[in-house]
């Protein structure tokens, strides 16, 4: 009796295997070629010679040749004037960074304002916020460039930047974020002394880290891939980043030297890529924590 229902016992612990879904997975694989082989076929055709490219011919099976990359990080596109890819690399990641930065500073201050203070207008303000989400970038492009070259800010880092620091979504993403945090912690913070720079610093600031480094790797992403801005703003070629310096390579499409585009391409990705394999488990945690 009792080793039958040892048996039992270990029959009922014996977990149920689920049947695999394979349409469901068949259709991830396909979503995962489609997405992944133009990367695959820029990859491979940085390694071979232009005249390769141009026919059409690339094969999938790329070469031991590196030398397109040490090439266009030294030359850029080859013609007068242009920037080294490395300058057009390094002006990307610092747009993105100062823009990321810039942009989470900004919005937790406002979100914060709006969440805990009450003050004469505090709606009003917020929905001025919500209201410039209706508003397309290009409606706004124009007013903003007269006031950049008001200001004296065209062909700098401070007018790439600047007028991309504000951002409404983040306000409004960190204001339900700062409104889920509990009255008693606010309540206890309070009768512990803490001031409100206390508080943000201490209190708030910690309890919203999972979605600031969430929202920091959609930012950090957001500012590199950066092209109409930077485009009416900097004319120097010295402030070309890496998205202005891939199509200026390509230009009319006559006699393009498609390897460096596609090399350049390949480095373009890098960084983006990295921050967010990086900042995985954040961003994941950020997009999904909801008790805080």
């Amino acid at each position: 009796m009792a080793s039958a229902t040892t048996v039992a016992a270990k029959a009922e612990a014996v977990p149920v295997r689920e049947p695999v879904d394979w349409v469901a997975h068949g259709i991830l694989l396909l979503g995962v070629v489609l997405f992944a082989l133009p990367i695959w076929i820029v990859i491979s055709g940085s390694t071979y010679d232009p005249g390769t490219i141009g026919r059409g011919e690339v094969p999938l099976i790329p070469r031991a040749n590196l030398s397109a990359y040490a090439t266009i990080l030294a030359e850029g596109a080859g013609t007068a004037g242009a920037a080294p890819v490395w300058r057009m690399l390094l002006n990307s990641a610092l747009m993105a960074v100062l823009i990321t930065v810039g942009k989470i500073a900004v919005s937790v201050l406002s979100a914060y304002a709006v969440a805990f203070f009450r003050f004469p207008g505090r709606m009003i303000a917020f929905w001025a916020i919500f209201i410039t989400l209706m508003l397309p970038v290009e409606v706004r492009i124009i007013p903003t460039f007269e006031v950049m070259a008001g200001l004296g800010l065209i062909n700098t880092m401070t007018g790439l930047t600047l007028p991309l620091i504000a951002s409404a979504t983040a306000t409004l993403l960190f204001r339900q974020v700062f409104l889920a945090i509990p009255d008693e912690l606010v309540e206890a913070a309070r009768m512990d002394g803490a001031g409100p720079l206390r508080f943000l610093r201490d209190i708030v600031v910690p309890v919203s880290a999972a979605n600031i480094a969430a929202l920091s790797v959609i930012l950090f992403v957001y500012g590199w891939n950066q092209y109409l801005w930077p485009l009416l703003v900097a004319a120097d070629p010295k402030l070309d980043t890496v998205v202005i310096g891939i199509v200026k390579m390509i230009g009319t499409e006559a006699n393009v030297d498609w390897t460096r585009v596609m090399a350049t391409t390949v480095l373009a990705l890098i960084p983006p890529v990295a921050v967010v394999v990086l900042m995985q488990r954040w961003f994941v945690k950020g997009l999904t924590e909801g008790e805080k």
